[in-house]
């Protein structure tokens, strides 16, 4: 008698894995490591979809040269010109000398030029920028005739002319609507304060016997005071003069521009003008000197107030008229009455 079977005994199966297949979150780009599965069997090599992505898988990678872009010049600083700013600077300075000795009236013609397009600039930028509006021919009649009268019959007759052209002004702005007339007046008033009337200092120092030295005097002490504050504060200027203002300003830098405009006005005073000194030349180089930072600081200050870099693109390089007069204008009357005081008028 057999005995009854027993239960039959188990037989594992035999599995095959999925082959690999990237799904929706997989990343197509990334292959599985090949090795041993638990069951023994290698695994299979994946598929990849067909497209972009198995063409970058297969494909080689070519390196491409990656264009470079032109070497552009660099700029100096405050983003100007320099060659344009040099150029310029040599001629105006090649009009300047050439009109300043050989007939007073050329140079006196040179400077109410200047003092015409340095109100134009001026006005046209307050209108654009903050919609004031200053009647211009009382401006710019009022300008020259005061840079004549100050030449021809001095100080006094200057500013008599400064009063009637605030008068002028008043009566001229009288044609429009009365909105925004004080503010429009005060500006005007303003404007022929800051140009034609400190211009007019210049007048009174060439009508001086020794006029064209005495201007000569002027120009250098102003400009080496720029010149020494630039270079000194570009070699070693680390201490802000008024970085709300102008930030590229450092005290060292005006620390050089006062030792270079003293030196300057010492030989000047001592071998060009009669009865000079060396130490009268050290005072007015270094009075020169401060009223000619201080007018490069009152000249940025408008010029953020209107929101603008220049006041005009007439003089590539610099600017505007404006822009190369900011510190001569205060200057001119610091030197006039040192100059007076020194030597006489």
């Amino acid at each position: 008698m057999t005995p009854p079977p027993g239960p039959p005994a188990r037989v594992r199966p035999q599995t095959r894995r999925p082959r690999y297949r990237p799904g929706p979150t997989s990343d197509p780009g990334r292959r599985p490591r090949p090795g041993p599965t638990r069951t023994g069997h290698a695994r299979l090599p994946p598929v990849y979809p067909e497209g972009n992505a198995a063409q970058t898988l297969i494909m080689p990678v070519q390196e491409t040269s990656v264009a470079q872009p032109d070497q552009q010049p660099r700029k100096p600083r405050g983003g100007r010109n320099l060659p344009a700013a040099i150029g310029v600077g040599v001629g105006l300075g090649a009009v300047i000398v050439a009109s300043l000795f050989v007939v007073k009236a050329v140079f006196l013609a040179v400077v109410a030029a200047a003092v015409v397009v340095g109100i134009w600039e001026l006005t046209s930028r307050l209108a654009e920028r903050k919609d004031i509006h200053v009647p211009l021919p009382p401006l710019l009649i009022g300008g020259v005739a005061m840079l004549v009268t100050g030449y021809f019959a001095g100080a006094q007759w200057a500013a008599a002319l400064l009063g009637l052209t605030g008068v002028a002004l008043m009566i001229a702005r009288m044609s429009t609507p009365p909105e925004n007339y004080l503010r429009d007046i005060t500006a005007g008033v303003f404007t022929a304060f800051y140009v034609p009337f400190l211009a007019t200092f210049v007048a009174l120092m060439l009508a001086a016997d020794d006029g064209a030295w005495r201007i000569l005097i002027f120009l250098v002490v102003t400009i080496c005071s720029d010149t020494g504050a630039y270079a000194v504060g570009y070699k070693f200027g680390k201490n802000k003069l008024a970085p709300t203002i102008s930030p590229g300003k450092t005290r060292e830098g005006l620390a050089g521009g006062i030792g270079l405009s003293m030196l300057a006005g010492a030989l000047l005073m001592q071998y060009v003008i009669d009865d000079g000194t060396w130490w009268q030349g050290l005072i007015l180089g270094g009075c020169a000197a401060v009223t000619a930072t201080l007018g490069d600081l009152a000249e940025s200050m408008i010029k953020r107030d209107l929101g603008i870099k220049d006041m005009g693109t007439l003089l590539p390089g610099h600017g505007g008229i404006m822009d190369r007069l900011d510190s001569l204008l205060p200057t001119a009357p610091v030197v006039w009455f040192l100059l007076t005081a020194f030597v006489g008028g």
